[in-house]
């Protein structure tokens, strides 16, 4: 289960990324809801949450992730395992 500071880090990586101080994530948030992520920031956007947590990801992990719920919970399991 994603915690509050999950997803407080990951706004702040959004917020990096996306260059949008006003960038407010929700679970639900996806690709489609952020004009700028296009296939290049997605990319910078990985390496910037996997640095962030301390993580790697897999590329089948990565392409499972539906939203911004999904990319939490995933970070989760990692942090937790």
């Amino acid at each position: 289960m994603p915690t509050p500071d999950i997803y407080s880090r990951l706004t702040a990586v959004f917020r990096d990324v996306f260059d949008d101080d006003a960038l407010t994530l929700t679970p639900a948030t996806s690709a489609a809801d952020i004009d700028e992520w296009d296939s290049l920031s997605h990319v910078q956007l990985i390496v910037a949450v996997e640095q962030e947590f301390g993580l790697r990801f897999t590329s089948r992990e990565i392409l499972r992730w539906q939203n911004v719920g999904e990319m939490a919970e995933a970070i989760a399991a990692k942090l937790n395992a």
